[in-house]
């Protein structure tokens, strides 16, 4: 196995608490920024801008706002969970159901789960993270004939691996905050940090260094499983694909 494979397999979504007491050296962030800055975007767009944040009142201010999981969250979420580690292993996709409220796992109870919701404040995402990254993106700009900004918005993905395979090397853990893709929460956002109305959030990460990581199995499907030869359902290989390889056990669950 390579440095770079090896890299690619050990990166993951570090849930956990994060050491306020760690922030992010500047040096090895700017390597990090560096990796962002030879991303490949479509038509060589560079349809992105990087707000670094790491003072602590703006992050205390941001922390405030306050949020709400919305009830598609909660749904659509649930077809994607499993309820075992057993089960996890079979399915080779998605992740375990006890990462989530109780309810939030019961096909029965889902209706009852979105009626009890109740807002809390970005806190409780940012979880002692030290350095924020928020990525924005020019609306005004698009690939040539990209209906919806769809090669735009696979570019921003682009950003986010290149920037989370640096991390990983780096050894500083990375997250990505869903929870900051809300309509509101982007209201208040643009309003603390003066983004522009042509600007849109693309997304929020966090560095730094998990106090302890969250122990979970990893699986991912088998080459077998997802690669057809020159048409699609003939396999390149005829022998039977092998069992779903779990990765370091040790490791939380991809994003």
């Amino acid at each position: 196995m390579n440095e770079m494979t090896k890299i690619i397999q050990e990166r993951h979504s570090s849930r956990g608490q994060f050491d306020p007491t760690r922030p992010v050296p500047k040096d090895k962030r700017n390597v990090i920024l560096e990796a962002a800055r030879w991303t490949p975007t479509a038509h060589n767009m560079q349809n992105y801008e990087i707000i670094i944040i790491d003072d602590k009142e703006v992050i205390e201010t941001i922390g405030n706002i306050k949020s709400m999981t919305s009830e598609a969250f909660i749904r659509e979420n649930f077809e994607q969970l499993s309820m075992s580690e057993e089960e996890l292993r079979k399915k080779k996709t998605g992740i375990l159901g006890n990462q989530f409220p109780p309810k939030w796992r019961d096909a029965s109870k889902l209706d009852e789960a979105i009626k009890e919701r109740t807002t809390s404040p970005l806190s409780g995402t940012i979880r002692g993270g030290q350095t924020i990254l928020l990525v924005i993106y020019d609306k005004r700009k698009r690939a040539p004939a990209s209906e919806g900004d769809v090669l735009g918005f696979i570019s921003l993905g682009c950003l986010m691996e290149n920037m989370w395979l640096v991390a990983q090397e780096l050894g500083i853990s990375m997250h990505i905050m869903s929870a900051f893709s809300g309509e509101e929460i982007q209201k208040e956002l643009k309003n603390i940090l003066g983004i522009p109305d042509y600007m849109e959030i693309g997304f929020a990460c966090k560095l730094g260094y998990p106090i302890a990581e969250t122990k979970t199995v990893r699986v991912r499907r088998e080459i077998e499983s997802f690669t057809h030869h020159n048409k699609y359902g003939i396999n390149a290989d005829d022998s039977p694909a092998p069992p779903a390889r779990l990765l370091s056990p040790k490791l939380p669950s991809c994003v």
